[in-house]
């Protein structure tokens, strides 16, 4: 019985697929409008310099997190294999060993981050004087949620593995509207002392509680997080040496990341790390299109390699990959055409570098929205360690390239042409490492049916609007006009040029549905 019910035909693996893609669209939706908000209001309230303070302290501590992301991908992986292949006993043993695993992590890295972590605050990040002990309050507080996130781990990778997506939905629409709260609290209550100091503390307790929440609700649905904690040591031995493997690769991620935002620190202070932090907030909201795409899709990826089902499996790698492409290209087009206008209209006022960092943030996003699925397939395998060691080793030129452009006074945008030029290599390094270690997967036929179709798609998606751009004279007409064409250029080429003729009858098949719904008809 247990295995019928988590090998689904590929008819009730898309359904599920499209349905769980539809909730955490819901989610996304009212998350992002909420964050346009809330970014706004609480760029004003704290101030360039604390807004900044808040983004390089916080991001300095997920550095850490380098060790544990690695352990996460690893029980990810393994609780989504055994979910697939239906052995619930060793599904068991897989949460178990994952729980005491995040355990001892936690208490390492505390000791680590209050230790090693708190003299580099105090000692090297650029910090005004007069901030240093917000900062330090701010650091505090991002370990304490930094901690609460690791041990709920195991819990957050069953969701995903059970593919419970309805959870994420509802939890999160509670998570927003608490932080939400926190925002207006602290723009308009006349009674804080330290805004960036309670605005910490606050979104430590939202953290706690909304953590809490997917244990309780992991320990109420999925029996493996109820079976008694134990640690095994043959099991652990095999995680433990994906994870090793697995950890070239976010180490490199962090670096990329977190590790370039404390160099423009070092380099530029505070304030280019509030412009940064600007671009991450514009990134994320349109990421979070195509990212929930990802998570509805990954599960089934890993489930159809795990059978198998390798013509399924191909399918899925090179649709999610178009797909998440075209989602985001949808929404990046009129952005980066209008980012000054858009950022005006959101913030009014914000820090130098600000656009260019937009812009080439999404550029950068678009680029590694194509190895997501491939990234995905090669967790599946297992086989990681060649993979991560070319791959990893390229990701982690992002930062000593970043650190000698900027040595060199070149300008900020720099430390993006790096990330650009690494991405592009990475998605060729991927490419050639799958052919070779998944026999029905070919790198031919990905570049040919994913490649050259998102480029003749984007291209002819920036054209006419971009035209347009530059007779046109800044202002609403122009920002509604751009709005238009681009969405009208960009739907005809993801539609005529980015889609196969059945994926073209599949959709004009659910818009009719659709609207026949909306009408009354059914």
């Amino acid at each position: 019985m247990y295995c019928q019910e988590i090998m689904p035909t590929q008819s009730e693996n898309t359904k599920r697929i499209a349905k769980n893609t539809l909730v955490l669209y819901v989610r996304m939706l009212f998350s992002m409008l909420v964050s346009l908000y809330t970014s706004r209001v609480i760029l004003n309230a704290l101030g360039v310099e604390d807004y900044g303070l808040y983004n390089v302290v916080g991001g300095f501590v997920s550095i850490f997190s380098l060790v544990s992301s690695s352990l996460s991908s690893s029980a990810s992986r393994f609780i989504t294999f055994e979910l697939g292949r239906g052995n619930h006993e060793k599904l068991k043993k897989v949460f178990s060993t994952s729980l005491c695993t995040q355990i001892i992590l936690c208490l390492i890295i505390f000791i680590l981050l209050e230790t090693v972590g708190l003299w580099f605050l105090n000692t090297h990040l650029t910090i005004p004087s007069e901030r240093l002990v917000a900062a330090r309050y701010v650091f505090h507080f991002s370990v304490a949620a930094f901690m609460a996130g690791l041990l709920s781990v195991p819990y957050n990778a069953s969701i995903i593995a059970h593919e419970h997506m309805n959870v994420y939905a509802y939890i999160g629409i509670a998570d927003v509207l608490l932080r939400l709260c926190i925002v207006i609290y602290i723009a308009y209550c006349p009674y804080i002392t330290d805004r960036l100091i309670m605005y910490s503390f606050l979104l430590l307790l939202v953290g706690i509680l909304v953590q809490a929440i997917y244990v309780w609700y992991c320990h109420n649905h999925f029996s493996e997080c109820r079976s008694k904690i134990c640690f095994h040591k043959d099991l652990f031995k095999e995680m433990s040496g994906f994870a090793v493997w697995n950890f070239i690769g976010c180490t490199a991620g962090l670096l990329k990341d977190q590790g370039v935002n404390i160099l423009l620190n070092l380099f530029h202070g505070p304030v280019l790390n509030a412009a940064r932090g600007i671009a991450v907030s514009v990134n994320t909201a349109i990421g979070s299109f195509a990212g929930n795409f990802m998570t509805a899709l990954n599960p089934q990826i890993t489930k159809s390699y795990a059978v198998a089902d390798y013509d399924y499996m191909n399918k899925l790698v090179a649709r999610g990959s178009r797909f998440s492409f075209y989602i985001m290209l949808f929404f990046i087009v009129p952005v980066v055409l209008e980012t000054e206008f858009i950022l005006k209209l959101w913030l009014k006022g914000y820090p130098d570098f600000t656009v260019a960092f937009v812009r080439l943030t999404l550029f950068l996003s678009l680029i590694d929205i194509l190895s997501n699925t491939l990234i995905t397939l090669q967790t599946a395998t297992g086989k990681i360690r060649n993979y991560q060691l070319a791959v990893g080793g390229m990701l982690l030129m992002n930062f000593p390239l970043s650190y000698l452009c900027l040595k060199a006074s070149f300008s900020p945008e720099c430390v993006y042409a790096v990330a650009i030029s690494v991405a592009l290599c990475c998605l060729l390094l991927r490419l050639v490492f799958l052919t070779c270690m998944v026999e029905a997967f070919s790198a031919t036929s990905f570049i040919k049916n994913v490649g050259l179709n998102v480029v003749a798609v984007s291209l002819l998606s920036f054209v006419l609007p971009g035209t347009l751009c530059i007779f046109f004279p800044d202002g609403w007409s122009r920002f509604l006009t751009i709005l238009f064409v681009s969405s009208v250029c960009t739907g005809f080429a993801i539609l005529y040029i980015g889609c196969s003729f059945s994926e073209r009858r599949f959709i004009y098949d659910k818009i009719s549905v659709l609207c026949a719904r909306l009408s009354g008809r059914i």
